[in-house]
């Protein structure tokens, strides 16, 4: 492998750390309006994570054919653009792990909001079964029951 060949190495690594960071900005930005129950704003930053994760798919393709490749075979500038690349990639793991917990966090947070939401429907919706039930009680036609006062 050339020089150049680890070049381009190094700047794929550069991609995916930039593209895992938007990810993890986005996904604490995510649980965020989850929590505040931001609905619009949350779909648009969706929306955004989409397409970052497009690029990001873009990025992993393109690092394909390194993938079956020795590391110590890689011929490097210098071993301090070897290390710094491979520090990089370590963030790149731990970026990764931080969005996958964020991710299982938000879920949780919205099954716990679409729960909350399904029981405050069925608390409506036993509310209206109750009244039209005492309205259905009540003969049609019948008079009112004046309860004012003359005093």
């Amino acid at each position: 492998m050339s020089e150049s060949d680890t070049d381009r190495l190094a700047t794929l690594i550069d991609a995916k750390h930039a593209c895992l960071s938007d990810l993890a900005a986005m996904g604490r930005r995510q649980l965020e309006l989850v929590r505040e129950g931001g609905m619009t704003a949350l779909l648009e930053v969706l929306a955004v994570k989409q397409q970052t994760i497009a690029r990001l798919h873009q990025i992993e393709r393109a690092l394909d054919p390194f993938r079956n490749e020795e590391p110590e075979a890689r011929a490097w500038r210098c071993p301090a653009d070897r290390a710094r690349c491979a520090e990089r990639l370590s963030q790149c793991e731990s970026l990764l792990a931080e969005i996958v917990a964020q991710e299982k966090e938000g879920e949780r947070e919205l099954v716990a909001r679409r729960d909350e939401t399904a029981r405050q429907l069925q608390g409506s919706h036993d509310a209206a079964q109750a009244r039209r039930g005492y309205l259905d009680a009540v003969p049609r036609g019948a008079s009112r029951f004046d309860v004012t006062s003359d005093f």
